[in-house]
This record gives structure tokens, C-alpha cells and sequence, in this order.
């Protein structure tokens, strides 16, 4: 299928502007063909060519400049220079109708594009902003100066050559000089973008050429002692009409550019020398004064945007200087780090890396606030900063994450070296830090790793800064896991774990891209064998490892402080899924397990409440399960999360009861209405004596505080029966069904119902 070709011009595109402007051309040379003074008639058809070039210009440009909002700046300015030189020309048709000389009558067109300058240059600069690297749209002091020295330039050609132009008088000659610099200024400008990669992408940029270009060349003609008038009186038109035409073309695709200020630096020192080399001609020999003058003011404007560079220069050293500092607490961040240990390899030096992770900070900004655990992070940062030797690095990566880059010469080799360093930083947490009044004694995990000297990046096999980074974090997650303090990198023990990394940020993307998916689990009542509800396990479709369980990846989440946006997101599956089986007319309550680290979010019962109430689904349907052990770590804020949720009117279920240490006085008084029984406890239940005691005064005493009791990993008939037996409310296990995704459950319900009802028959 053959591609449908771009229209020419833009859809909407005001046409009538071009033949309005194409009807002021032609009569501008309706004015011309009449030789020696112009008739009344003449003038008069000129001067409503002018009026409908200003309307024309007008018009199209200012639809342009409200058309495409990333050039709005563009055709603003350019449509305000295009209306004033416009204005100038028909100012001077307005002079020709009355007894005025020709050379005052001709001074408003010939001031009118020097005027409009500045706004024309502006606009172009921002331009090619979208086309190179080179412009800076602040930069027109510097094209003023260029005006200024081309000015110059010409005067003393002119008064070199001897020619008769020279001769005019000054009201005369210099705005004829100056329209000639402005124009061939502005040429210029928009030449460089059809040189610096613009050409062939984009039509327009010829256009807006020739639209500088053509009266450029009229005025040459007068610049030059031409006789003639038709060519220079018609060429302005000419070029706002190719700037109309521009204007209403369809535009290329583009991106801005950063700007560079080295264009602009030798920009402003060409405009100096070359002001610089007609004052001293002057010195020598009999320059006019305009040129003198003239170079003189150049000079003194490009120095002025020389400072300008200098100032814009040391605001940019402090921009990168910030862009490579943390701001909380004034050290070098991640990408300086990197940047560190990048230089050290390439330049084979031994480097030893430390990566440091401060021991439960989340529960310090949890239990004192944010704001206390800055403070905490302050007076780590100033206790690691007194440990650094000469040339040591010391950066924040993010977080409770710290980094320490060294170089690892001297006697000790760069193992013991690295070694060496994790026991130093380590001894600085020996004494406790004062925040917030209290006394805080605070653990530390540190990974640390090298790189041997002589041996570039590039080569093969050696180690580069990611891969040190990746065993620097081995080690130190390996140190958290075993909790001890420091951990070295060993490639035989941390090799399978060098891509923990990797797999966290793929975390990081499943969670946006809908790689984390729900499988459920029915509970069956035993009494009844009705599916009452499931219980909503977690799953991670990776695209390369396949199904992954959440033993695979939630451990990795909750040290890297993911488990909040991913429990979020279950809930949210979980819950629009229970309110799509309602309007299919199951009544499914769906179960979901929450961390340690849900239960210290004191917002997380509003946005269950939000997200009940988004879906319309009564709180009852929801079950929210929390183990003994995560109920007892923090049991004052976990005790205000439970009853905040249980006072939602969500049932808050214990899981794996049985394997902690809970009290039965504390259990009396925790706000839940379920206990699901372990899986250790049910599968020992017909051959164990111990197991089975306590399964039974376990179901007992749930029922006797007036709660639903759940039996996790029921696999056989017989196990079953004896909990039917015990009185068990319901039951959970591969004996009815594994864990399922949303469509298969619904067809096994179905297969269920039909039996349930065979069995009633």
C-alpha cells in the first residue's frame, strides 16, 4: 500500500493570506510601472497593496503562531517582525500620496527592518533550537553587535571603493547600511540551520531563507550604486511572501536541542577581533567616524555578552556541582560514585568499593518520623566522612544506602584492602546516635568488592563499575540475610545473586506493567463443602523466568521497600475481581496477606477504605491476613493498623497460627475474627498425637473468643473428615483445588457446584 502523501499546506491553513499578499506584490509593481513621478492612481493602488500585505502577513502568521504550541515563540516573533516591516513599507506608500521628497518617503521601509531585528533574530535562534545544538535564545546581544560590525565593515568598503553611496547623506546612508547588516545578519542565522543538519527535513527552512535572502538582495543592488528601482522596491514583499508560504507549510518533525554556549562564546569574540581590526585600520588611516563608531559599540556589545557567558558559566559549574551532590546531607549522590569509580578503572588503578545499608532505618522513620530519620541520616554521613582516608570517596545512593570508593594500593593487597575498609566504616557505628532526644543504637550491613590493578574496563572478563556496584550489593544483602556486619564479595558464594539487582528493578517494571498477577485458592466450608471464599496469592508472569512464586521475589521487595506499591496492587486485583464475581452473583470473600511493613502504614486503612468504596464492595468480602510474628514486632502500631482496618468492617484473619509466640492474653485482645491453622500443624494431624491436641483445643478456643477457624493444607480426604470431626469451619488445599487464575477458578467453581449438587440429589 503506497504511503498517502503530505498535504503542502497545513489543514485550516488561512490561502487567502497568500493571495492577499500575492495581490500586494503585484500591486507594488503596478506602482513601479509607472515611470518618473507615480500617478495618483499609482499611489494609490500601492498604498492598498500595503494595506493588504499587512493584513496578509498579519494574519497568517499570527494563525501560525496559535497553531503549533511548540513554535509559538517562533512565529510570534517573526510575526512580529514581518508586521513591522510591513508597517514600515506601507508607511512609505502613505508618504508618496502627499508632496514628500523620495528619499524621506523611502526612510520608514528602510528603518523598518533594522527595527524589527531583534524580534526576528529572537525568533530564529529559538529555531534552531529545534534543528542544532548552537543556539542560545538569549544570544541576541551578540547578533546586535554582528549588526554593528558588518555596519562598520560596509562603511569602510563603501568609503574604500569611493562609491557614490558614501556620498548620501547620513539620514540617508545609514539606515540603507544598517538594513543591509540586519539582513545580512538574519541570512546568515537561518543559512546555518539549512548547513547544520536541517536541510532535507524540513522545506520550510529554505523558505524563512529566502525570505531574508531576497531582500538582502535588494538592498545590495542600492548598497552597490544600482540604478534600478524595481527589484529592490519589490523584493521586501517577495520575502514576506515566501515567509507567509513557510508559514503555512506542514512542519518537519523535530526535538529541541540543549544549547551550546560555546557558539555563542566565539560568536562574540569573532564580532571583537573583527571590530578590533577596523578600529585599528582607523588608527592608521582616515576611517569615518560611522564605522569607528560603529565598531567601537560592536566591540563593547559582544564583551558585554562575553561577561554574560562568564556568569551563565559559573551558574553552570554550580549546576553540575548540585547535579552530582545529594542535598540531604551534602554528599557526592549515585551518579558521582559511579563517576568515580568509572575514572579508577579507566585508568587501572586497584579499587575497593563498600556499599552500606543501615539495619531496620525504615522502623526509625516509621515509629519517629521522616523527619528524624534525615537527622539520622545527617549524622551518618558526618560519622562516615571522619573514617576517609586521602582520595576515599564517600556518596549516598539513595535511601539508607551509602557507598565508600577507595583506591586499594599500598602494602596490603586490594582484597585486604577492601577488607580492611568495610571493618573501619563498620567500627563507626559502634557508638549510638542521639536523634530526637532518644539514643539510637543503630546496625549496619556493608558489602564490599575490588578491582585488581593494570586491568582496563574494556577488556574481557575484567570488572566495570555496574559489575562492581552488583557485587558490592551482593555482598551487602548477603551480610543482612546472615547478619554479620561485613561481607566480602566471593565470586564462588555471591555469583548466583549478582543479578539481585537486575531482578529488583525488573520488580520495579512488572509493577507497571501488569506483570504481577492474582492466582486463587478456594475455602471450602466443610460443613456444606460451599466455596465460600479463596485467598489471593501472588504471582510474577516474568517474561523470561516464566510463573515465578512469591517466595522468588517478595523477600527482595521488602528490603528494597517495594512491599507498599506491590501489596497496593494486590489489593486493588483483589478487590475489583471479588466485586466482578459479585455482579456475577458469586458471593466470594477474597483473602490477602499483608507484611510487617503494611502493618507500620498508618494510611493503609484509608486507601482500603477508598478502594472498598471505588468498587462498591461491602468490607465483609474483604479478609486481610497478618502472621503472629508480624503482629507482635511492632505490636502498638500494629494493633492501631488492626483495628483501624477491622473497624472498616474487613475481617483481619491471623495466618500460620500456631508458629509464633503469641500470648493467649494478647490474643483476647487483638481485633481479628479468623484463625487459619498452618500447614504443619494439618499435615501431621492424623499421625502426630501432639499435632492433633493441639488442632483441637486450637479450634476449641477460636470458638469459644467467637472466631472462624481455617485449615491450610488439606490434601487428603481423611485429614478432612477429621477436621469436620473437630468441628473446623472451613478448609483450604490442594484436596479441592490449587491455586487458580480468575478464569480457570470460575470454570472449577462451576464443575464444583454441579457436584455439590449431585451429592445433595
Amino acid at each position: 500500500m503506497s504511503a498517502v502523501p503530505r498535504p503542502r499546506l497545513l489543514p485550516g491553513a488561512p490561502r487567502w493570506a497568500l493571495v492577499v499578499v500575492m495581490a500586494a506584490a503585484a500591486s507594488v509593481a503596478v506602482g513601479l510601472a509607472d515611470p518618473g513621478a507615480p500617478s495618483l492612481a499609482s499611489a494609490v493602488i500601492s498604498l492598498g497593496g500595503s494595506v493588504a500585505l499587512c493584513v496578509g502577513v498579519g494574519a497568517a502568521l499570527n494563525w501560525r503562531a496559535h497553531r503549533i504550541g511548540p513554535e509559538r515563540e517562533l512565529w510570534t516573533r517573526l510575526g512580529l517582525a514581518a508586521m513591522v516591516t510591513a508597517l514600515g513599507f506601507a508607511a512609505s506608500r502613505v508618504l508618496e500620496l502627499f508632496d514628500v521628497p523620495a528619499a524621506v518617503a523611502a526612510l520608514p521601509a528602510g528603518w523598518a527592518p533594522v527595527l524589527s531585528f531583534p524580534l526576528a533574530y529572537a525568533g530564529l535562534v529559538r529555531w534552531n533550537r529545534y534543528r542544532t545544538n548552537l543556539a542560545d535564545p538569549n544570544d541576541v546581544l551578540n547578533g546586535l553587535a554582528a549588526v554593528l560590525a558588518v555596519v562598520a565593515l560596509l562603511d569602510v568598503v563603501l568609503d574604500r571603493a569611493d562609491s557614490p553611496v558614501s556620498a548620501l547623506p547620513w539620514w540617508q546612508l545609514q539606515p540603507l547600511l544598517a538594513q543591509h547588516a540586519a539582513l545580512f545578519v538574519l541570512a546568515g542565522t537561518a543559512l546555518s540551520m539549512v548547513f547544520l543538519g536541517a536541510m532535507g527535513r524540513d522545506p520550510r527552512t529554505w523558505l524563512v531563507l529566502a525570505a531574508f535572502i531576497v531582500p538582502l538582495s535588494g538592498v545590495a543592488m542600492t548598497t552597490a550604486g544600482s540604478s534600478a528601482t524595481g527589484w529592490p522596491a519589490l523584493a521586501p514583499v517577495g520575502g514576506l511572501l515566501c515567509l507567509v508560504l513557510a508559514a503555512l507549510r506542514h512542519p518537519a518533525p523535530s526535538e529541541p536541542q540543549p544549547t551550546d554556549p560555546t557558539a555563542s562564546t566565539v560568536g562574540a569574540f569573532v564580532v571583537i577581533a573583527a571590530s578590533t581590526a577596523i578600529l585599528v585600520t582607523g588608527a592608521v588611516s582616515h576611517s569615518t567616524a560611522l564605522a569607528t563608531w560603529c565598531a567601537a559599540a560592536a566591540a563593547t556589545g559582544s564583551s558585554i555578552r562575553l561577561l554574560v557567558n562568564v556568569r551563565e558559566l559559573s551558574q553552570l559549574e554550580v549546576s553540575r556541582r548540585e547535579a552530582l551532590t545529594d542535598d540531604l546531607t551534602g554528599l557526592a549522590n549515585r551518579r558521582a560514585v559511579l563517576r568515580r569509580v568509572e575514572e579508577l578503572c579507566g585508568d587501572g588503578e586497584p579499587v575497593a568499593l563498600a556499599l552500606l545499608d543501615l539495619d531496620k532505618f525504615k522502623e526509625v522513620n516509621d515509629g519517629l518520623g521522616h523527619a528524624a530519620g534525615d537527622d539520622l541520616l545527617r549524622l551518618v554521613a558526618d560519622r562516615l566522612r571522619s573514617a576517609l582516608g586521602i582520595g576515599e570517596l564517600l556518596g549516598r545512593l539513595g535511601g539508607d544506602e551509602f557507598a565508600v570508593v577507595a583506591r586499594a594500593d599500598g602494602p596490603r593487597s586490594p582484597a585486604d584492602r577492601a577488607l580492611l575498609l568495610g571493618t573501619q566504616l563498620d567500627a563507626r557505628f559502634a557508638e549510638p546516635f542521639e536523634v530526637g532526644g532518644l539514643t539510637l543504637h543503630v546496625a549496619v550491613s556493608i558489602g564490599v568488592t575490588h578491582r585488581d590493578a593494570g586491568s582496563s574496563a574494556g577488556d574481557a572478563g575484567n570488572v566495570t563499575r555496574a559489575s562492581l556496584l552488583r557485587q558490592a550489593d551482593a555482598a551487602m544483602y548477603d551480610a543482612k540475610r546472615s547478619d554479620v556486619s561485613v561481607v566480602v564479595y566471593d565470586r564462588t558464594r555471591h555469583i548466583d545473586s549478582s543479578g539481585r539487582l537486575a531482578l529488583v528493578e525488573e520488580l520495579r517494571r512488572a509493577l507497571v506493567t501488569g506483570e504481577l498477577v492474582l492466582h486463587h485458592q478456594p475455602q471450602v466450608d466443610i460443613a456444606t463443602r460451599r466455596v465460600v471464599g479463596v485467598e489471593a496469592l501472588l504471582r510474577w508472569a516474568h517474561p523470561v523466568r516464566g510463573l515465578l512464586g512469591p517466595a522468588e521475589f517478595l523477600p527482595l521487595a521488602e528490603v528494597h521497600g517495594l512491599m507498599g506499591a506491590i501489596t497496593d496492587e494486590v489489593l486493588t486485583q483483589a478487590v475489583a475481581q471479588a466485586a466482578r464475581w459479585r455482579q456475577q452473583g458469586r458471593d466470594l470473600r477474597v483473602s490477602v496477606n499483608l507484611s510487617a511493613s503494611n502493618l507500620l502504614d498508618t494510611r493503609l486503612p484509608q486507601r482500603v477504605a477508598d478502594l472498598l468504596r471505588r468498587h462498591d464492595l461491602p468490607p465483609s468480602a474483604l479478609v486481610l491476613e497478618v502472621t503472629e510474628t508480624v503482629l507482635l514486632s511492632d505490636p502498638d502500631r500494629s494493633l492501631a493498623v488492626v483495628g483501624a482496618l477491622a473497624d472498616l468492617g474487613t475481617t483481619v484473619s491471623i495466618d500460620d497460627f500456631g508458629t509464633g509466640y503469641a500470648s493467649l492474653t494478647y490474643l483476647h485482645q487483638l481485633p481479628v475474627a479468623e484463625l487459619k491453622l498452618d500447614r504443619s500443624f494439618t499435615a501431621d494431624l492424623l499421625t502426630d498425637a501432639r499435632a492433633a491436641a493441639i488442632v483441637s483445643s486450637t479450634i476449641a478456643l477460636a470458638h469459644d473468643l467467637g472466631l472462624r477457624v481455617v485449615a491450610e493444607g488439606v490434601e487428603d480426604p481423611a485429614t478432612l473428615l477429621h477436621l469436620r470431626a473437630l468441628d473446623c469451619d472451613e478448609s483450604q488445599g490442594f484436596l479441592h483445588s490449587p491455586p487458580l487464575p480468575a478464569a480457570e477458578l470460575e470454570e472449577w467453581l462451576t464443575v464444583h457446584e454441579r457436584q455439590r449438587a449431585d451429592v445433595r440429589a
